[in-house]
């Protein structure tokens, strides 16, 4: 009888728990990866986040075909794919490592169940984060909503755990057939607007590994002074590669402090992401509803097309927006900085409402993940958990000055912005925002 190992995201070998616990199955194992965009409530990848798998699942399958068991690839509901997998394979036992938004725990808990019925062991493992999302609590036994304190809670608790080697070899229990990557269609087939995705990204652990190594042995001690500078190349350029585990947060976590560089700050951004995810866990519609109820009467504005356009591909004629949005648009991540400034321009310059720009990150982010892409859009609309204050609207002009002051990041991305006529006038924008405010508090 074999052992089944299901990835989801947590495309890697290294620091995989469900993965070496499999490796000590004397009938073998086999891996395999589901296409699942049909079962209840799990939301459909954008297009850059299709890309990154493709490439991602075919580095996964090199890596375990070099060690004995190829990555057997099937779509569908999992619940009827799963299942039908361990029967073909005559396995008594499947391994996973938890997923924590509210559709895939059910799905999990339901597979469980249906598994075990037929007599099959289930057993999932924490991988994905440093600290499981129940584990972290206030003094009254609640969720933290603020981020300071839910991270002083987590510094002052156990240590992330060591992350785990990985198996040195692997026995497959047998050949089982599976789709080609090619037939999912994940990668543009006409007008291949991926290219400028391919000339940022090697998707892959090995790609992830380099990453982090560069980083340490390079840009880390200035990362605390230069991290908000989009011109400059401090920050790491792992979040994609931790939004699909090809490196895990506990390998990060690890190896930033054994390298003896300045990466307090750099933790930190784990520790926000960690946030992140520990907020969706207790508040699952984090993506579609105000976590803030208030804003539920905020009245947000439909965008007419041309302000719509301008900003996804632009053309705003605020050089810094414009400079983010193309950078987005050609390479499938933002510098995190500007993130926050052309979400709070749509948001409050343009009153468009925080899930439109949500769903376009989501679509055009090659990093966007369930809880991340949703708590940062609330975080800068104002509506989230421990939210900047609605009043906090980020000048775009000024953080120019601030953060691009030798226009080195406008003048690579936007040179042509300045000779188009600005979208909106910033101050005035600004003053129909908290006119807008104003009205919210007093329907409330």
């Amino acid at each position: 009888m074999a052992t089944v190992v299901w990835f989801r995201d947590d495309l890697r070998i290294s620091d995989h728990p469900a993965l070496l616990e499999a490796s000590l199955d004397p009938d073998g194992l086999v891996c395999v990866y589901i296409l699942d965009e049909e079962s209840p409530g799990i939301r459909p990848l954008g297009g850059a986040a299709k890309w990154w798998l493709h490439h991602s699942l075919s580095a996964l399958d090199e890596d375990l075909r070099g060690l004995g068991a190829p990555l057997v690839l099937r779509r569908g509901p999992a619940e009827e794919v799963l299942p039908e997998l361990v029967a073909e394979a005559s396995a008594d036992r499947v391994l996973w490592n938890r997923r924590y938004g509210a559709a895939e725990r059910a799905l999990d808990t339901r597979l469980k169940s249906a598994l075990r019925e037929r007599g099959v062991a289930a057993h999932s493992f924490a991988a994905s984060l440093l600290h499981e999302p129940w584990t972290v609590q206030t003094g009254a036994g609640e969720h933290f909503k603020v981020y300071s304190p839910f991270w002083r809670a987590c510094l002052a608790g156990p240590p992330p755990r060591a992350p785990l080697a990985a198996p040195g070899a692997l026995r497959s229990s047998g050949s089982l057939g599976g789709a080609e990557l090619a037939e999912w269609g994940l990668t543009p087939e006409a007008h291949d607007w991926a290219t400028g995705l391919a000339e940022r990204w090697r998707p892959g652990e090995s790609s992830a590994e380099r990453a982090l190594e560069r980083f340490l042995t390079g840009s880390a001690d200035r990362y605390a002074a230069e991290r908000d500078l989009p011109g400059s190349d401090a920050v790491s350029g792992l979040s994609p590669h931790l939004r699909w585990g090809e490196i895990s947060p506990h390998t990060v976590w690890h190896r930033a402090i054994a390298s003896g560089r300045d990466v307090g700050m750099f933790l930190s951004e784990l520790g926000w992401r960690e946030f992140a995810w520990h907020t969706l866990f207790h508040r699952p519609e984090l993506a579609d509803r105000n976590l803030d109820a208030r804003f539920d009467a905020f009245p947000w504005r439909s965008l007419d097309a041309e302000e719509w356009t301008a900003w996804r591909f632009g053309r705003t004629g605020i050089p810094l927006v414009d400079a983010g949005m193309r950078e987005l648009w050609r390479t499938g991540t933002m510098h995190n900085r500007v993130r926050m400034v052309v979400a709070s321009f749509l948001t409050k310059n343009l009153l468009a409402d925080w899930r439109a720009g949500e769903r376009w990150f989501w679509d055009t982010l090659v990093d966007a993940d369930a809880a991340s892409n949703p708590f940062n859009w609330q975080w800068v609309a104002g509506c989230g958990a421990d939210a900047a204050p609605y009043f906090r609207i980020f000048n775009p002009l000024t953080q120019q000055q601030k953060f691009d002051a030798d226009g080195a990041y406008v003048d690579l991305w936007a040179p042509d912005s300045l000779a188009l006529a600005p979208l909106v006038d910033l101050k005035e924008s600004r003053r129909r925002a908290l006119d807008a405010f104003d009205e919210m508090k007093r329907s409330g």
